[in-house]
């Protein structure tokens, strides 16, 4: 009887490992079918999807996918929402409302809400779970329910190469230059100049550069190391296999 029980155990534990392994081939080609891409838009009609831009499947909400523009190399995660007016099939004109410069990284979860004017430099890269709107609730009548007043928008801009940290809000009216970084968490809203660190609730500069100083305050970990010039993709790989493996086995 232990024999037919351990027979029966093994059988089943196969039956599962099939199973999981048929589920995680079928979900895989999922996700490569639903990803939307310029040749492969499926019903989404965006004003402009640049080459080699993806975004993965599945999608969060979208809607206003035409004026809605997407430059090239973008990298869209996983149920990242982008829309583009108050509510689906509004008329917004002739001009594009969300646009996003080549190579935007958009993490998994993120909401990029345009209701007014939003732009994402190019090399712009977002954490997971970024909130970007250029709308926000008004509560002037202390006598009505906030969700029931009219909201107030402004035009956010962002600059090319910043860096924003996973769960950070930007607020509407928000206008970050160049290569600036939001802290996770952060919620920002106003001006932020070039090459600024900015952290907290509300969001306040931590660091700045100065062109004969540096950075104030001083940065405390070492400037990372260059990958020198010619060194191949396939010894990058050794490398990694013998820091992985010193003894080579």
């Amino acid at each position: 009887m232990p024999k037919n029980r351990n027979l029966f155990s093994s059988l089943a534990l196969r039956r599962r490992e099939v199973t999981s392994r048929a589920v995680h081939r079928v979900w895989a080609w999922v996700q490569e079918t639903g990803a939307v891409t310029a040749p492969h838009p499926g019903r989404l009609r965006f004003g402009r999807i640049g080459v080699g831009t993806r975004l993965a499947f599945p999608q969060g909400t979208v809607f206003g996918e035409r004026w809605i523009e997407l430059g090239d190399h973008c990298i869209i995660g996983e149920q990242v929402t982008l829309t583009a007016g108050l509510m689906p099939d509004l008329d917004l004109g002739a001009d594009p409302i969300l646009t996003l410069g080549d190579g935007v990284v958009l993490g998994r979860g993120s909401h990029v809400i345009a209701d007014t004017s939003v732009s994402i430099g190019s090399d712009t890269y977002c954490g997971p779970y970024v909130y970007i709107t250029s709308t926000n609730h008004s509560y002037d009548d202390p006598d009505q329910p906030v969700g029931r007043q009219w909201p107030r928008m402004e035009p956010v801009v962002i600059g090319p190469g910043c860096w924003i940290g996973t769960g950070a809000v930007i607020l509407p009216g928000a206008r970050l230059g160049r290569n600036v970084v939001v802290a996770a968490g952060a919620v920002v809203r106003g001006e932020v100049a070039d090459h600024a660190v900015v952290a907290g609730a509300p969001a306040r500069v931590v660091r700045s550069w100065d062109p004969e100083k540096g950075w104030q305050p001083p940065l405390r970990t070492p400037a990372p190391v260059p990958i020198p010039d010619g060194v191949t993709p396939e010894q990058l790989a050794a490398v990694a296999l013998l820091l992985e493996d010193p003894a080579g086995n």
